[in-house]
This record gives structure tokens, sequence and C-alpha cells, in this order.
């Protein structure tokens, strides 16, 4: 019999195997608390509105911010801000109760991480009154929101040599207590790479920064330069335009090869609602996609969304008889190009006959479409695209929701339905976008006055981009005739 006792492990083999467990633990660690993905809570799709206003589009991962970063800057960059109020100062409509403002999202990645959807320039806010509380309607133009603002904000934050793990984790740890894994993460990782990655924003977004034109503004925006993925080269071009509303969409359908179909954006320039949708999306992304499958899922389901949701109704008193006597003024001077039945509704109509600013069709060519087009292609992204040809003007709007859909034009410069009537040289010269209180009287938002001069940003139609020339139909008519046209317009 052998009594020999069996040797153990060897010394090397044990220390292999307990740097391996260590490897593996350091592995699930870094795995959990950088990359782990976790859904959204249940609430966030509890119903539809909900799911638009702060649902993910998947842009957390490579456009995201990390929440305790986003949390901290208004407090430490308070002066890079437009105005006080941290980032109420830029205008985001923000639910009362909730933890963030429209349009942003928040999912957890490792860590949690707060992104952008298209709410935030689609959702409008107005009050009925000035002691009123805000009212919001997602798929409305985002017009109080001022998109270079928050940009010129989180760029210039990232430029500040105060911008550093130090001094952002003393401030995180004013407001929350991140234990040693987050503590080690956020200053050997996160925070460097968050301020590598808003750096990189200033030469993706290079138009937000030009000194030659007038400021965007709140609710509107230069978007055509904001597509990295576009590959349109930086031009002289300045073409910013408002926000639309992204309601009823399903009048905008129709078939490849069909004669003369509608079309969407402003010029006319894209196919169908889901191309806009997906070109947004991607738009918010900077780029491809991290999952193409989930993009298409939510850009499938906004889609769906916008298509049939209508627009609020009008939320004071119509008179019913002044409005009756406005369908006849509509029917005989506004309903060959408005009426949903019109041959010219959601088409392209030469410039020459609006007559109002080029400045947003010079912005985008038919070698920038086909570009663009091929660009989305190569992600592997199947969309019918943006038109592939030259423009020739802006397109005839359905008036689905007009009441709401202030400053008019297609680049926000005439205030209210009432000053649309008027000729150009008596309309507005200078006004302020982007306050909330309601104007019943001229159909629109409060444009003037100590509020809307504190609240808004100045839009001055001598400056480029700002023209309020065009559109000078029904100017003719008369005081009575205009009014009763307005009224009927509510009902839209």
């Amino acid at each position: 019999m052998n009594d020999t006792p069996r040797s153990g492990p060897k010394p090397s083999q044990l220390l292999l195997s307990i740097l391996s467990l260590l490897a593996g633990l350091l592995g699930y660690i870094v795995w959990e608390r950088g990359f782990r993905e976790h859904p959204q809570p249940d609430w966030v799709r509890r119903d539809d509105p909900t799911r638009f206003m702060y649902g993910s589009i998947g842009a957390e991962k490579d456009a995201g911010i990390p929440y305790w970063i986003f949390y901290v800057l208004p407090r430490m960059f308070a002066e890079k801000l437009p105005g006080p109020g941290g980032y109420a100062a830029i205008g985001l409509p923000w639910e009362e109760g909730q933890e963030l403002p429209i349009g942003f999202t928040k999912k957890t990645l490792g860590f949690p991480r707060v992104a952008n959807n298209c709410a935030l320039c689609h959702t409008a806010r107005y009050r009925t009154a000035p002691d009123a509380k805000p009212v919001f309607a997602p798929l409305g133009p985002g017009h109080t929101t001022n998109i270079q603002a928050f940009l010129r904000f989180v760029i210039d934050c990232a430029k500040d040599p105060r911008f550093n793990s130090d001094n952002i984790l003393q401030e995180i740890e004013n407001v929350t207590h991140l234990d040693w894994v987050d503590t080690l993460m956020y200053r050997f990782f996160i925070i460097p790479a968050t301020k590598q990655r808003l750096l990189e924003r200033e030469s993706q977004y290079p138009s937000i920064y030009r000194t030659d034109v007038a400021d965007w503004g709140r609710g509107r925006d230069d978007i055509i330069k904001l597509f990295k993925y576009s590959l349109n080269p930086i031009d002289d071009t300045f073409g910013p335009a408002d926000f639309p509303a992204i309601w009823n969409l399903k009048k905008y359908d129709s078939t490849p090869g069909e004669r003369d179909p509608q079309r969407m954006n402003l010029a006319g320039d894209t196919w169908d609602a889901y191309s806009v949708v997906m070109d947004s999306a991607l738009g918010l992304l900077g780029g491809a996609p991290h999952d193409s499958e989930e993009l298409i899922e939510e850009v499938q389901w906004i889609t769906d969304y916008t298509k049939r949701t209508p627009p609020p109704a009008y939320p004071f008193p119509i008179d019913t008889a002044k409005a009756a006597d406005g369908q006849a003024v509509f029917d005989a001077q506004c309903a060959f190009c408005h009426a949903d039945n019109s041959g010219r509704v959601g088409r392209p109509l030469p410039l020459v006959e609006i007559g109002t600013s080029r400045g947003r069709l010079d912005r985008w060519i038919r070698n920038a479409a086909v570009r663009a087009n091929r660009a989305v292609a190569a992600m592997g992204i199947e969309r019918r695209g943006l038109v592939e040809e030259d423009l020739i003007g802006y397109k005839v709007p359905h008036l689905d929701g007009i009441w709401l859909r202030a400053p008019y034009l297609h680049n926000g410069s005439v205030p209210t339905l009432r000053d649309l009537l008027d000729p150009a040289s008596k309309r507005p010269r200078v006004f302020y976008r982007g306050y909330d209180g309601y104007d019943p009287e001229g159909i629109g938002f409060i444009a003037q006055g100590s509020e809307a001069e504190r609240i808004g940003t100045r839009h001055d139609v001598s400056k480029r981009g700002n023209a309020n020339q065009g559109h000078e139909f029904g100017t003719h008519l008369s005081g009575e005739e205009k009014s009763s046209l307005i009224e009927y317009l509510k009902t839209f």
C-alpha cells in the first residue's frame, strides 16, 4: 500500500487561480458598473404621451451625458447659461414633479445616463392665463426650447478648466453619495471621457458659434447642419427654421411611384414620416446607432404615434357664428392651397409664388441628399429617404392645430396669425420668441411686453435668417373678414 500523501496545488497554480478569480470579478464589476444595460422603469411606457416624452431611442450610449454630471453642470457653471434658473433658462419644457425635462431620457448603462429624444423639439407648451399652470402638447412645435443655447452650454462647460474630476466629484458629493466603485469610475473614466465627448461636439456642430448671423433663438434651429451623418460640407449658407408640429402625419402617406405625392419637411425634401423620424433620431445620435434594432423599433413606434394622434383642440371659446362666416372666407381665399383636398397642400410651392426667405432652401441641395441617403444605407437602415432633386420652394402646410404653431412662416418670423394677414411692411419688426403665455386675440404667443422680453429671445427681422417677407395672401381682406377667418382657423 502506498501511504505517500497526495501533493496539493502548486503555489503557482493557486496564485493563477486567485488572479483569474480576481480578473473575473474585476471584469464583472466593470461590466456591471460601466456597461450593463437596464430597461427604463415601467412608468415610462404607461401611456403614449409619456413614452414619447421620456422614452429612450438608444442615444444614451454614444450621445448621452452621465446623469450626475448633467445634474451638477448648472450649479457649477451658472454663468454660462443665458439666464437664471438652471436648465429652465434654456426654455426646456418641464412637467411638475418630473426628474428631467421633457425630451430628456434617463437610462442606466452601467451608470445612469441622460440623452434626448424627439420630444425635446416637438412638445409645445402654453398657458391660458398669466397665473395658469403650463399645458404640454406632445408632437407640437417646441417653441420655448433653445437648442443652440443648450449645445453651447454643455460644450462651454467642457472647455472650462474647472471641468475636472476633483471639482465635479466634489459637486456630486454635495447632492448624493457615490460608493468607492462609482467614485473610481467617475474619477478615472466617466468624467474624462465625458469631457472629451463634449469637446468633440464643437467640431460636429460648428454653426452654433457663428457670429456673422443671428442666433437661432427659442423654438428653431439650423438643423440641416446638425446631421453629422449627412456629410454636408460647411459653407456660408444660413437657414434657421421653426420646429414643426408632427401630429396627424398619416395625411402624408403615399406609395413609391405615386404621381405628385405630398412630401414631408418644410421644403418637401423628404418622402415620408418614417424617414423624417429616422433622420431626426440619427441626428440626435450623431451617427450610426449602437443598436439598430432598438432604434428601428422606437422610430416605427414614434412614426405610428405621430400618424394616429390629432392636434389638441383650441382651449378657449369659439364664436360658432363668426367661424361659419370665416369658413366662407377660407373657402374663397385659402382653400385652393390649404384645404385638405387641395392639389397643392403638402407639395412644394415655387419660391417666386410664396416670396419668403430662401435661406432654408439654400441650406440643402440635391447632392447633400444623395450623400445622406448613401450614408444611412451604409448603416444598414432602410428608409424611403430624402428627395434627390433640387428644391423649388416651401411646402404648402396643412393647417391642423394651426392655433398652436406660432410663430409663423417657415423661419418663425411672424408672431401671430393676425400679423400674418398684414403686409410684411406692417408686421412686427422686433418681437420676442419663446414665451408661453397664449394670445387668444392675435392667435399666437405673447411676443411683446416685459415678461416676453425677460423670458424670450429677441427676433429682429432685419437680421439674416429672420426676414418676414412673403405669404401676403389675405392681406387685402377687410378687418371683419380677417377676424372671421381667424375664428374659423381656431377650429382646425
